[in-house]
Protein backbone atom coordinates (compact mmCIF):
# COMPACT_ATOMS: atom_id res chain seq x y z
CA UNK A 1 0.00 0.00 0.00
CA UNK A 2 1.54 3.47 -0.73
CA UNK A 3 1.43 6.60 1.81
CA UNK A 4 -1.78 8.10 -0.06
CA UNK A 5 -3.80 4.90 0.06
CA UNK A 6 -2.62 4.34 3.96
CA UNK A 7 -3.53 8.10 5.09
CA UNK A 8 -6.85 7.95 3.75
CA UNK A 9 -7.51 4.34 5.15
CA UNK A 10 -6.48 6.22 8.53
CA UNK A 11 -8.71 9.22 7.64
CA UNK A 12 -11.52 6.81 7.24
CA UNK A 13 -10.91 5.22 10.40
CA UNK A 14 -10.44 7.92 12.68
CA UNK A 15 -13.37 9.47 11.28
CA UNK A 16 -15.69 6.49 12.94
CA UNK A 17 -14.34 7.11 16.30
CA UNK A 18 -16.27 8.29 19.04
CA UNK A 19 -17.00 11.78 20.03
CA UNK A 20 -15.68 11.09 23.75
CA UNK A 21 -12.46 11.84 25.74
CA UNK A 22 -9.30 9.21 26.07
CA UNK A 23 -6.31 8.32 24.54
CA UNK A 24 -5.13 7.36 21.54
CA UNK A 25 -1.80 5.27 20.50
CA UNK A 26 0.20 5.69 17.24
CA UNK A 27 1.71 2.78 15.80
CA UNK A 28 4.32 2.02 13.10
CA UNK A 29 4.72 -0.76 10.68
CA UNK A 30 6.75 -2.66 13.24
CA UNK A 31 2.99 -2.33 15.74
CA UNK A 32 5.76 -0.43 17.70
CA UNK A 33 3.73 2.20 19.98
CA UNK A 34 5.41 5.59 18.98
CA UNK A 35 3.44 8.46 20.02
CA UNK A 36 0.59 8.49 22.76
CA UNK A 37 -2.00 11.88 23.00
CA UNK A 38 -4.93 12.41 24.89
CA UNK A 39 -8.34 14.04 23.77
CA UNK A 40 -11.77 15.80 24.46
CA UNK A 41 -12.99 14.36 20.93
CA UNK A 42 -10.82 11.42 19.80
CA UNK A 43 -12.72 11.65 16.77
CA UNK A 44 -11.76 15.28 15.93
CA UNK A 45 -8.45 15.18 17.28
CA UNK A 46 -7.18 11.97 15.65
CA UNK A 47 -9.09 12.84 12.57
CA UNK A 48 -6.69 15.96 12.66
CA UNK A 49 -3.64 13.99 11.51
CA UNK A 50 -4.52 12.46 8.69
CA UNK A 51 -6.28 15.52 7.23
CA UNK A 52 -5.53 18.20 4.97
CA UNK A 53 -5.02 20.71 8.22
CA UNK A 54 -2.16 22.77 8.41
CA UNK A 55 0.55 20.72 10.88
CA UNK A 56 4.05 21.65 12.11
CA UNK A 57 7.11 19.80 11.43
CA UNK A 58 7.40 17.39 14.25
CA UNK A 59 3.82 16.39 13.57
CA UNK A 60 4.44 15.82 9.69
CA UNK A 61 7.18 13.39 10.63
CA UNK A 62 5.19 11.73 13.11
CA UNK A 63 2.82 10.99 10.82
CA UNK A 64 5.11 9.38 7.95
CA UNK A 65 5.59 6.58 10.45
CA UNK A 66 1.89 6.02 11.13
CA UNK A 67 0.64 3.03 9.40
CA UNK A 68 -2.53 2.20 12.40
CA UNK A 69 -3.60 3.71 15.57
CA UNK A 70 -5.65 2.51 19.07
CA UNK A 71 -7.87 4.02 21.26
CA UNK A 72 -8.96 4.11 24.74
CA UNK A 73 -11.93 5.88 26.15
CA UNK A 74 -12.14 7.52 29.55
CA UNK A 75 -14.95 9.38 31.76
CA UNK A 76 -13.48 12.87 31.61
CA UNK A 77 -10.66 14.78 30.05
CA UNK A 78 -8.65 14.74 33.73
CA UNK A 79 -8.81 10.84 33.64
CA UNK A 80 -6.96 11.17 30.36
CA UNK A 81 -4.60 12.87 31.72
CA UNK A 82 -4.06 10.24 34.44
CA UNK A 83 -4.51 7.83 32.18
CA UNK A 84 -1.89 9.20 29.19
CA UNK A 85 1.09 9.80 31.99
CA UNK A 86 0.77 6.20 32.32
CA UNK A 87 0.90 4.58 29.24
CA UNK A 88 4.02 7.25 28.12
CA UNK A 89 6.12 6.17 31.74
CA UNK A 90 4.72 2.19 30.16
CA UNK A 91 5.52 2.17 26.86
CA UNK A 92 8.16 5.46 26.34
CA UNK A 93 7.21 6.34 22.87
CA UNK A 94 10.33 7.69 20.95
CA UNK A 95 7.92 10.89 19.74
CA UNK A 96 6.50 11.83 22.93
CA UNK A 97 8.97 14.11 25.27
CA UNK A 98 11.11 11.93 27.93
CA UNK A 99 12.01 14.12 30.84
CA UNK A 100 15.46 14.36 32.30
CA UNK A 101 15.80 15.59 35.56
CA UNK A 102 18.96 18.48 35.20
CA UNK A 103 19.78 17.26 39.07
CA UNK A 104 19.34 15.35 41.49
CA UNK A 105 19.49 16.75 45.28
CA UNK A 106 21.00 14.56 48.44
CA UNK A 107 19.34 13.30 51.86
CA UNK A 108 20.37 12.37 54.83
CA UNK A 109 18.70 8.90 55.54
CA UNK A 110 18.23 6.79 58.57
CA UNK A 111 16.95 3.11 58.30
CA UNK A 112 15.48 1.76 61.87
CA UNK A 113 15.45 -1.55 60.66
CA UNK A 114 19.42 -1.54 60.88
CA UNK A 115 20.20 -2.41 64.62
CA UNK A 116 22.72 0.49 65.10
CA UNK A 117 21.16 2.88 62.65
CA UNK A 118 23.64 4.57 60.76
CA UNK A 119 22.76 8.15 59.29
CA UNK A 120 23.17 7.97 55.42
CA UNK A 121 23.89 10.66 52.61
CA UNK A 122 21.75 9.55 49.62
CA UNK A 123 20.86 10.48 46.44
CA UNK A 124 17.32 9.48 44.97
CA UNK A 125 16.54 6.83 48.21
CA UNK A 126 13.98 4.82 47.87
CA UNK A 127 10.96 5.58 50.35
CA UNK A 128 9.82 1.95 52.77
CA UNK A 129 9.05 1.64 55.74
CA UNK A 130 10.77 2.41 58.65
CA UNK A 131 13.06 4.80 57.06
CA UNK A 132 13.48 8.13 58.18
CA UNK A 133 14.31 11.15 55.52
CA UNK A 134 15.47 14.43 56.05
CA UNK A 135 16.09 16.77 52.67
CA UNK A 136 16.32 17.21 49.98
CA UNK A 137 19.36 19.80 50.52
CA UNK A 138 20.15 21.72 47.69
CA UNK A 139 23.78 22.14 48.66
CA UNK A 140 25.17 18.65 48.11
CA UNK A 141 28.48 19.80 50.29
CA UNK A 142 26.71 21.47 53.37
CA UNK A 143 24.70 18.19 53.78
CA UNK A 144 27.89 15.96 53.64
CA UNK A 145 29.65 17.89 56.12
CA UNK A 146 26.64 18.05 58.59
CA UNK A 147 26.06 14.68 58.39
CA UNK A 148 29.89 13.65 58.92
CA UNK A 149 29.83 16.10 61.84
CA UNK A 150 26.71 14.48 63.70
CA UNK A 151 28.70 11.50 62.99
CA UNK A 152 31.26 12.57 65.12
CA UNK A 153 29.48 14.78 67.88
CA UNK A 154 27.12 12.01 68.61
CA UNK A 155 29.82 9.10 68.36
CA UNK A 156 27.54 7.31 65.93
CA UNK A 157 28.71 4.51 63.63
CA UNK A 158 29.68 5.27 60.04
CA UNK A 159 30.92 1.95 59.06
CA UNK A 160 28.54 -1.01 57.05
CA UNK A 161 26.68 -3.59 57.96
CA UNK A 162 29.09 -5.99 57.53
CA UNK A 163 31.80 -4.47 58.88
CA UNK A 164 29.43 -3.70 62.27
CA UNK A 165 28.25 -7.65 62.45
CA UNK A 166 32.12 -9.18 62.06
CA UNK A 167 34.87 -6.71 64.15
CA UNK A 168 36.42 -8.22 66.98
CA UNK A 169 38.08 -5.20 68.88
CA UNK A 170 36.91 -1.24 68.29
CA UNK A 171 38.45 0.78 65.20
CA UNK A 172 40.51 3.51 65.34
CA UNK A 173 37.34 6.27 65.77
CA UNK A 174 36.38 5.02 68.89
CA UNK A 175 39.92 6.29 70.30
CA UNK A 176 39.27 9.49 68.46
CA UNK A 177 36.09 9.61 70.45
CA UNK A 178 34.14 9.81 66.74
CA UNK A 179 32.45 6.71 67.51
CA UNK A 180 30.90 4.58 70.76
CA UNK A 181 31.61 1.01 69.14
CA UNK A 182 28.58 -0.54 69.23
CA UNK A 183 30.14 -3.21 67.11
CA UNK A 184 32.07 -4.39 70.17
CA UNK A 185 29.24 -3.49 72.59
CA UNK A 186 30.99 -0.55 74.15
CA UNK A 187 27.88 1.12 74.20
CA UNK A 188 24.11 -0.24 74.74
CA UNK A 189 21.39 -0.23 72.28
CA UNK A 190 19.31 1.87 74.68
CA UNK A 191 22.43 4.28 74.54
CA UNK A 192 23.11 4.56 71.06
CA UNK A 193 19.55 5.00 70.42
CA UNK A 194 19.66 8.20 72.70
CA UNK A 195 22.63 9.60 70.75
CA UNK A 196 20.68 9.01 67.77
CA UNK A 197 17.90 10.69 69.35
CA UNK A 198 19.88 13.85 69.49
CA UNK A 199 21.09 13.87 66.13
CA UNK A 200 17.79 13.54 64.58
CA UNK A 201 16.28 16.35 66.67
CA UNK A 202 19.32 18.20 64.81
CA UNK A 203 18.30 17.35 61.39
CA UNK A 204 14.40 18.54 62.40
CA UNK A 205 15.80 22.06 62.70
CA UNK A 206 13.52 24.74 64.50
CA UNK A 207 13.50 24.61 68.35
CA UNK A 208 14.66 21.04 68.08
CA UNK A 209 17.50 21.59 66.78
CA UNK A 210 18.38 24.55 68.94
CA UNK A 211 16.92 21.83 71.82
CA UNK A 212 20.14 19.36 70.40
CA UNK A 213 22.48 22.19 70.36
CA UNK A 214 22.13 22.85 74.07
CA UNK A 215 22.29 19.00 74.59
CA UNK A 216 25.87 19.44 73.18
CA UNK A 217 26.68 22.79 74.88
CA UNK A 218 26.35 21.17 78.02
CA UNK A 219 28.18 17.98 77.25
CA UNK A 220 31.18 20.25 76.20
CA UNK A 221 30.95 21.89 79.66
CA UNK A 222 31.07 18.44 81.22
CA UNK A 223 34.00 17.44 79.97
CA UNK A 224 36.33 20.17 80.54
CA UNK A 225 34.84 20.22 84.85
CA UNK A 226 36.37 16.86 84.73
CA UNK A 227 39.64 18.51 82.29
CA UNK A 228 39.19 16.71 79.76
CA UNK A 229 40.03 19.25 77.61
CA UNK A 230 40.97 18.13 74.02
CA UNK A 231 37.76 16.44 74.13
CA UNK A 232 35.80 19.71 75.16
CA UNK A 233 37.64 21.48 72.66
CA UNK A 234 36.51 18.60 69.93
CA UNK A 235 32.84 18.93 71.03
CA UNK A 236 33.37 22.87 70.85
CA UNK A 237 33.87 22.61 67.45
CA UNK A 238 31.62 20.63 66.03
CA UNK A 239 29.02 22.79 67.52
CA UNK A 240 30.69 25.70 65.60
CA UNK A 241 30.01 23.54 62.40
CA UNK A 242 26.34 22.41 63.01
CA UNK A 243 25.65 26.06 64.41
CA UNK A 244 26.22 27.39 60.75
CA UNK A 245 24.31 24.65 59.08
CA UNK A 246 22.18 25.97 61.22
CA UNK A 247 21.70 29.13 60.55
CA UNK A 248 22.25 28.84 57.02
CA UNK A 249 18.80 26.84 57.17
CA UNK A 250 16.88 29.83 58.16
CA UNK A 251 18.38 32.57 56.23
CA UNK A 252 16.78 30.67 53.40
CA UNK A 253 13.65 31.58 54.41
CA UNK A 254 11.45 33.13 52.10
CA UNK A 255 9.61 36.35 53.71
CA UNK A 256 7.10 36.25 50.32
CA UNK A 257 5.83 32.93 50.69
CA UNK A 258 2.56 34.03 51.83
CA UNK A 259 2.38 31.76 54.60
CA UNK A 260 2.65 28.73 52.30
CA UNK A 261 5.37 26.36 53.66
CA UNK A 262 5.58 23.60 51.23
CA UNK A 263 5.03 25.26 47.83
CA UNK A 264 6.11 24.76 44.59
CA UNK A 265 6.45 27.63 42.27
CA UNK A 266 6.71 27.11 38.55
CA UNK A 267 7.43 29.38 35.35
CA UNK A 268 8.12 28.60 31.62
CA UNK A 269 10.38 30.49 28.84
CA UNK A 270 9.84 30.45 25.49
CA UNK A 271 13.01 30.89 23.34
CA UNK A 272 13.61 31.00 19.62
CA UNK A 273 14.35 27.27 19.98
CA UNK A 274 13.83 26.07 23.45
CA UNK A 275 11.30 26.44 25.85
CA UNK A 276 13.16 26.34 29.68
CA UNK A 277 10.78 25.18 32.79
CA UNK A 278 12.00 26.36 36.11
CA UNK A 279 10.36 25.12 39.60
CA UNK A 280 11.36 26.49 42.79
CA UNK A 281 10.60 24.78 45.97
CA UNK A 282 10.09 25.80 48.92
CA UNK A 283 9.36 23.54 51.74
CA UNK A 284 8.89 24.47 55.74
CA UNK A 285 8.86 28.57 54.56
CA UNK A 286 12.36 27.73 53.07
CA UNK A 287 13.71 27.78 49.87
CA UNK A 288 15.35 24.14 49.30
CA UNK A 289 16.63 24.70 45.86
CA UNK A 290 15.53 24.51 42.21
CA UNK A 291 14.91 22.48 39.33
CA UNK A 292 15.42 22.98 35.40
CA UNK A 293 14.15 20.94 32.48
CA UNK A 294 14.43 22.59 28.87
CA UNK A 295 12.66 21.20 25.68
CA UNK A 296 13.18 21.60 21.83
CA UNK A 297 10.09 24.29 20.41
CA UNK A 298 10.10 21.68 17.65
CA UNK A 299 9.98 18.54 19.89
CA UNK A 300 6.44 19.49 20.79
CA UNK A 301 3.55 18.03 18.98
CA UNK A 302 0.31 19.87 20.86
CA UNK A 303 -0.08 22.85 21.91
CA UNK A 304 2.55 24.33 24.17
CA UNK A 305 0.13 24.42 27.43
CA UNK A 306 -0.51 20.84 26.93
CA UNK A 307 2.74 19.83 26.11
CA UNK A 308 3.61 21.56 29.73
CA UNK A 309 1.21 20.15 31.33
CA UNK A 310 2.39 16.76 30.17
CA UNK A 311 6.08 17.51 31.27
CA UNK A 312 4.89 18.58 34.80
CA UNK A 313 2.78 15.43 35.49
CA UNK A 314 5.77 13.31 34.16
CA UNK A 315 7.77 15.52 36.73
CA UNK A 316 5.57 14.72 39.80
CA UNK A 317 5.01 11.33 39.19
CA UNK A 318 8.21 9.90 38.65
CA UNK A 319 10.26 12.27 41.41
CA UNK A 320 11.53 11.36 44.55
CA UNK A 321 11.45 14.46 46.14
CA UNK A 322 8.87 15.56 48.78
CA UNK A 323 5.67 16.78 47.45
CA UNK A 324 4.52 20.18 47.86
CA UNK A 325 1.11 21.15 49.22
CA UNK A 326 0.24 23.65 46.96
CA UNK A 327 1.87 24.52 43.46
CA UNK A 328 1.74 28.08 41.89
CA UNK A 329 1.30 28.22 38.17
CA UNK A 330 0.85 30.49 35.41
CA UNK A 331 -1.49 28.09 33.20
CA UNK A 332 -5.05 29.18 32.12
CA UNK A 333 -8.20 28.22 34.49
CA UNK A 334 -8.73 24.95 32.51
CA UNK A 335 -5.49 23.58 32.55
CA UNK A 336 -4.87 24.60 36.03
CA UNK A 337 -8.43 22.64 36.73
CA UNK A 338 -6.90 19.52 35.27
CA UNK A 339 -3.49 19.53 36.55
CA UNK A 340 -5.10 19.18 39.94
CA UNK A 341 -7.33 16.62 39.45
CA UNK A 342 -4.65 14.64 37.56
CA UNK A 343 -1.98 15.33 40.59
CA UNK A 344 -4.54 13.88 42.87
CA UNK A 345 -5.15 11.02 40.63
CA UNK A 346 -1.63 10.19 39.85
CA UNK A 347 -0.01 10.36 43.40
CA UNK A 348 -3.24 10.09 45.64
CA UNK A 349 -2.54 13.21 47.26
CA UNK A 350 -4.53 16.75 47.21
CA UNK A 351 -2.30 19.12 45.75
CA UNK A 352 -4.09 22.34 45.64
CA UNK A 353 -3.55 24.62 42.51
CA UNK A 354 -4.71 28.20 43.46
CA UNK A 355 -6.51 29.90 40.83
CA UNK A 356 -5.39 33.50 41.87
CA UNK A 357 -1.70 33.74 41.66
CA UNK A 358 -1.63 37.34 42.40
CA UNK A 359 -0.33 36.51 45.76
CA UNK A 360 2.71 34.49 44.67
CA UNK A 361 3.57 37.47 41.82
CA UNK A 362 7.02 38.02 43.05
CA UNK A 363 7.66 34.37 43.27
CA UNK A 364 6.61 33.71 39.72
CA UNK A 365 8.23 36.38 38.59
CA UNK A 366 11.58 35.35 40.07
CA UNK A 367 11.29 31.89 38.77
CA UNK A 368 10.17 32.92 35.27
CA UNK A 369 13.64 34.79 35.32
CA UNK A 370 15.41 31.84 36.07
CA UNK A 371 14.48 30.25 33.66
CA UNK A 372 15.11 32.82 31.47
CA UNK A 373 18.19 33.41 32.05
CA UNK A 374 19.52 29.89 32.54
CA UNK A 375 18.51 29.52 29.06
CA UNK A 376 20.36 32.44 28.12
CA UNK A 377 23.74 31.46 30.19
CA UNK A 378 23.40 28.16 28.30
CA UNK A 379 23.60 29.78 24.90
CA UNK A 380 25.91 31.88 25.69
CA UNK A 381 28.28 29.05 26.71
CA UNK A 382 26.88 26.76 23.97
CA UNK A 383 26.31 23.74 26.25
CA UNK A 384 23.05 22.88 25.03
CA UNK A 385 22.60 19.44 23.98
CA UNK A 386 19.44 20.38 22.06
CA UNK A 387 21.81 22.98 20.48
CA UNK A 388 24.09 19.96 19.31
CA UNK A 389 21.12 17.92 17.71
CA UNK A 390 20.27 20.57 16.00
CA UNK A 391 23.26 20.62 14.36
CA UNK A 392 23.81 16.82 13.49
CA UNK A 393 20.59 16.78 12.12
CA UNK A 394 21.55 19.62 9.52
CA UNK A 395 25.03 18.20 9.10
CA UNK A 396 23.67 14.64 8.12
CA UNK A 397 20.86 16.26 5.93
CA UNK A 398 18.35 14.48 8.13
CA UNK A 399 14.39 15.29 8.29
CA UNK A 400 14.46 15.10 11.85
CA UNK A 401 16.61 15.32 14.80
CA UNK A 402 18.31 11.98 15.53
CA UNK A 403 16.32 10.76 19.04
CA UNK A 404 18.00 7.49 19.28
CA UNK A 405 21.80 7.27 18.34
CA UNK A 406 24.38 4.07 18.78
CA UNK A 407 28.27 3.97 18.38
CA UNK A 408 29.93 0.85 17.80
CA UNK A 409 33.74 0.21 19.15
CA UNK A 410 36.15 -2.88 18.99
CA UNK A 411 38.57 -4.19 21.93
CA UNK A 412 41.20 -6.56 20.97
CA UNK A 413 44.60 -6.94 21.64
CA UNK A 414 47.00 -8.73 19.45
CA UNK A 415 43.92 -10.91 18.10
CA UNK A 416 42.73 -11.79 21.72
CA UNK A 417 39.67 -11.34 23.85
CA UNK A 418 38.27 -9.33 20.86
CA UNK A 419 34.88 -7.86 22.14
CA UNK A 420 32.42 -5.32 20.90
CA UNK A 421 30.47 -2.30 22.41
CA UNK A 422 27.40 -0.58 21.59
CA UNK A 423 26.27 2.27 23.19
CA UNK A 424 22.85 4.45 23.00
CA UNK A 425 22.15 8.06 23.54
CA UNK A 426 18.51 9.44 23.75
CA UNK A 427 18.10 12.57 22.75
CA UNK A 428 22.17 13.13 23.08
CA UNK A 429 22.36 11.61 26.90
CA UNK A 430 23.39 8.85 27.28
CA UNK A 431 21.13 6.04 28.26
CA UNK A 432 22.98 3.10 29.61
CA UNK A 433 20.52 1.06 30.24
CA UNK A 434 20.81 0.07 26.87
CA UNK A 435 24.11 -0.64 26.62
CA UNK A 436 24.97 -3.92 25.01
CA UNK A 437 28.12 -6.15 24.87
CA UNK A 438 29.72 -8.16 22.13
CA UNK A 439 31.95 -11.18 22.21
CA UNK A 440 33.91 -11.43 19.29
CA UNK A 441 35.00 -14.62 17.27
CA UNK A 442 38.91 -14.81 17.61
CA UNK A 443 40.24 -14.62 13.88
CA UNK A 444 43.28 -16.51 12.43
CA UNK A 445 44.97 -13.98 10.98
CA UNK A 446 44.78 -11.88 14.90
CA UNK A 447 43.50 -8.20 14.71
CA UNK A 448 40.86 -7.67 11.61
CA UNK A 449 39.01 -4.68 12.85
CA UNK A 450 37.01 -4.54 9.68
CA UNK A 451 36.00 -8.11 9.90
CA UNK A 452 35.32 -7.59 13.50
CA UNK A 453 33.10 -4.29 12.91
CA UNK A 454 31.27 -6.38 9.90
CA UNK A 455 30.30 -9.05 12.49
CA UNK A 456 29.37 -6.64 15.37
CA UNK A 457 26.79 -5.20 13.17
CA UNK A 458 25.32 -7.41 11.21
CA UNK A 459 24.57 -8.74 14.37
CA UNK A 460 23.13 -5.47 15.71
CA UNK A 461 21.03 -4.75 13.17
CA UNK A 462 19.53 -7.78 12.72
CA UNK A 463 16.49 -6.63 14.71
CA UNK A 464 13.65 -4.49 14.35
CA UNK A 465 14.42 -1.81 16.90
CA UNK A 466 16.70 0.62 14.40
CA UNK A 467 18.34 3.68 15.39
CA UNK A 468 18.32 7.04 14.25
CA UNK A 469 22.04 7.19 13.32
CA UNK A 470 24.80 5.09 13.50
CA UNK A 471 28.30 6.19 14.93
CA UNK A 472 31.63 3.74 14.35
CA UNK A 473 34.48 4.53 15.97
CA UNK A 474 37.19 4.28 13.30
CA UNK A 475 38.00 6.11 9.71
CA UNK A 476 37.06 5.86 6.23
CA UNK A 477 37.46 2.27 5.86
CA UNK A 478 35.49 1.67 9.11
CA UNK A 479 32.90 3.79 7.57
CA UNK A 480 32.52 1.92 4.45
CA UNK A 481 32.48 -1.75 6.37
CA UNK A 482 29.33 -0.52 7.72
CA UNK A 483 28.19 1.31 4.64
CA UNK A 484 28.30 -2.46 3.17
CA UNK A 485 26.66 -3.99 5.80
CA UNK A 486 23.47 -1.66 5.63
CA UNK A 487 23.46 -2.14 1.56
CA UNK A 488 23.37 -5.67 2.31
CA UNK A 489 20.45 -5.66 4.97
CA UNK A 490 18.83 -3.01 2.39
CA UNK A 491 18.67 -0.75 5.29
CA UNK A 492 18.78 3.13 5.20
CA UNK A 493 20.13 4.69 8.14
CA UNK A 494 21.78 7.52 8.43
CA UNK A 495 25.80 6.77 9.57
CA UNK A 496 29.24 8.61 10.67
CA UNK A 497 32.45 7.67 11.54
CA UNK A 498 34.72 9.45 13.74
CA UNK A 499 38.68 10.04 14.54
CA UNK A 500 40.91 11.97 15.98
CA UNK A 501 44.07 13.07 14.01
CA UNK A 502 47.21 14.63 14.90
CA UNK A 503 48.06 17.74 12.57
CA UNK A 504 51.38 20.21 12.83
CA UNK A 505 51.31 23.27 13.17
CA UNK A 506 54.31 25.83 13.04
CA UNK A 507 54.73 27.87 15.90
CA UNK A 508 55.67 31.82 15.22
CA UNK A 509 59.14 32.59 14.10
CA UNK A 510 59.89 28.64 15.16
CA UNK A 511 61.26 25.94 13.28
CA UNK A 512 59.60 23.33 15.74
CA UNK A 513 56.31 21.64 14.77
CA UNK A 514 53.67 21.24 17.23
CA UNK A 515 51.28 18.13 17.42
CA UNK A 516 47.46 19.06 17.78
CA UNK A 517 44.51 16.96 17.80
CA UNK A 518 41.71 17.50 15.98
CA UNK A 519 38.42 15.10 15.63
CA UNK A 520 37.55 14.06 11.95
CA UNK A 521 33.83 12.96 11.06
CA UNK A 522 33.81 10.83 7.98
CA UNK A 523 30.33 11.14 6.20
CA UNK A 524 29.43 8.71 3.42
CA UNK A 525 29.97 10.57 -0.75
CA UNK A 526 32.06 13.06 1.19
CA UNK A 527 35.79 13.39 -0.22
CA UNK A 528 37.03 15.73 2.46
CA UNK A 529 36.10 15.02 6.63
CA UNK A 530 34.00 17.18 8.68
CA UNK A 531 36.48 19.10 11.62
CA UNK A 532 34.37 18.73 14.65
CA UNK A 533 36.36 21.06 16.58
CA UNK A 534 34.78 23.81 14.82
CA UNK A 535 31.33 22.68 15.73
CA UNK A 536 31.29 22.52 19.75
CA UNK A 537 28.10 21.10 20.25
CA UNK A 538 28.01 18.48 17.84
CA UNK A 539 31.48 17.45 18.70
CA UNK A 540 30.79 17.37 22.58
CA UNK A 541 27.69 14.64 21.98
CA UNK A 542 29.67 13.02 18.77
CA UNK A 543 33.07 12.66 21.10
CA UNK A 544 31.08 11.89 24.19
CA UNK A 545 29.53 8.76 22.13
CA UNK A 546 32.76 7.82 21.36
CA UNK A 547 34.42 7.99 24.63
CA UNK A 548 31.58 5.80 26.39
CA UNK A 549 32.02 3.41 23.48
CA UNK A 550 35.71 3.01 24.45
CA UNK A 551 35.38 2.41 28.16
CA UNK A 552 32.73 0.33 27.80
CA UNK A 553 34.10 -2.06 25.27
CA UNK A 554 37.31 -2.52 26.79
CA UNK A 555 36.27 -3.22 30.33
CA UNK A 556 34.60 -6.57 28.91
CA UNK A 557 37.76 -7.00 27.14
CA UNK A 558 39.67 -6.60 30.14
CA UNK A 559 37.22 -9.81 31.86
CA UNK A 560 37.78 -11.23 29.08
CA UNK A 561 41.76 -11.74 28.97
CA UNK A 562 41.60 -12.36 32.71
CA UNK A 563 39.36 -14.97 32.06
CA UNK A 564 41.42 -16.12 29.42
CA UNK A 565 44.89 -15.70 31.47
CA UNK A 566 43.78 -16.55 34.55
CA UNK A 567 41.16 -18.98 33.95
CA UNK A 568 38.15 -19.24 36.34
CA UNK A 569 39.29 -18.68 39.97
CA UNK A 570 38.59 -21.49 42.18
CA UNK A 571 37.40 -20.48 45.56
CA UNK A 572 39.89 -21.05 48.25
CA UNK A 573 39.06 -24.43 50.38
Amino acid sequence: MDKDTVMQHLLEKAKNLPRMSGCYLMLNKNKDIIYVGKAKDLKSRVTSYFNQSAKNAKTQILVSHILDFEFIVTSNDTESYVLENNLIKKHAPRYNIRLKDDKSYPYIVIDQDEAFPRLQYLRRPSKKKNRIMFGPYPMGYQASIVIDTLRKVFELRSCSNHELNNRTTACLLHQLHQCSAPCVKLITPDGYANDLKHAIEFLKGGKAAAKSLQTLQYKMHSLAAVEKFEHAALIRDYISELEKFHLTEHAQSVENAQGQSDLDVVAYYVGEEEVDISIYMLRSSMLLGHKNFHVLKSEMVGELEEELLRILLLYYSETKDPLPKSLAINLNEEYKHHFAQALTGLMQVNISVPNNVNKYKTLLESTYQHAKETQRLRMVNQDSVNLGLIKIKETLQLKEIPRVMECFDIAIWQGKSPTASQVVFHMGRADKKSYRYYNLQELPEGNNDFAMMREVLQRRLDNSQLPDFILIDGGRGQLSIAQAVLKDLSLDIPIAAIAKAKVSKHQNFQSEEVDHSEERLYLPGRLNPIILNKSPNMMRILVQMRDEAHRFSRKLHHKQEIKRVFGKRKKPE
